[in-house]
């Protein structure tokens, strides 16, 4: 388990410029494993992968939220460094964030899929009694794992004794729980496309053909055209890392 005060970030790559990739809600940092190759043979430059804060090996404390999570990145970075931000779901809407500017941090581009656009009254109740209600304590490591992996949409896609489930949860009291504070879906009222709007970089957009928290035409209204990828659900960069990565480099 990370130190109270610890945003747990995985850092790799050479001298160059920056890519921070950024993790979606109930996940963590390790959702990204299946692209390293592609990054040590394509980027040319040093990448950054942390936690969120409330996530995987980083620190519980509240308050959470788009701008909270933007502002913790922002202190992983050098002053006025330039950089590159992928992000899936929620963490689409914190690199969207970041590319403000007004976290101090000078986004080069970012790219942003897989980000849920429009809320309903019913599933921003359902989020609200998420985060209020105590972490279960299950007591199998299986069971909890099984939890983890569908809450963070990672079910089917990765396998119970991989590094994904491992990291997504914690032995505690005698059982098992979610790495992920139920307090971290306390997202409010989301206005999405207000917090794109604010983006000062230019902006690239995918959405999965099959996904099935969002869809092209939501993503579109975030303000730029939107790369569709075939076959693909909510969180392609695991199912076909591939396919995704050259989906990014083709517009980059």
């Amino acid at each position: 388990m990370a130190d109270l005060e610890t945003i747990w970030c995985e850092r790799g790559g050479a001298d160059g410029p920056l890519l921070v990739l950024l993790h979606g809600l109930g996940a963590n940092g390790t959702v990204w494993h299946g692209l390293k190759p592609f990054l040590e043979q394509h980027w040319q430059g040093r990448w950054m992968i942390p936690d969120f804060r409330g996530h995987g090996r980083s620190f519980h404390r509240a308050p959470y939220g788009f701008g909270i999570h933007a502002s913790d990145v922002a202190a992983l970075l050098e002053q006025d460094e330039e950089v590159t931000v992928i992000g899936h779901s929620m963490g689409g809407v914190v690199a969207l964030a970041l590319a403000s500017g007004i976290f101090g941090v000078r986004v080069k581009r970012v790219v942003a899929f897989g980000v849920k656009v429009d809320w309903t009254d019913a599933e921003i109740a359902k989020t609200r009694a998420i985060s209020q209600t105590p972490p279960k304590l299950f007591a199998t490591k299986a069971e909890a794992v099984e939890r983890h992996l569908k809450v963070s949409g990672l079910w089917g896609l990765v396998a119970p004794d991989s590094a994904e489930a491992e990291t997504g949860i914690r032995a505690t009291n005698g059982g098992f729980r979610l790495a992920a504070d139920p307090l971290t879906h306390a997202l409010g009222k989301p206005d999405i496309v207000r917090i794109a709007r604010t983006a000062d970089a230019p902006m690239h957009l995918l959405c999965g053909e099959l996904d099935n928290v969002t869809n092209p035409d939501a993503t579109r209204r975030l303000g730029a055209d939107v790369t569709v990828l075939s076959g693909l659900g909510h969180s392609p960069h695991v199912e076909a890392p591939g396919a995704f990565w050259h989906a990014i480099a083709a517009q980059s």
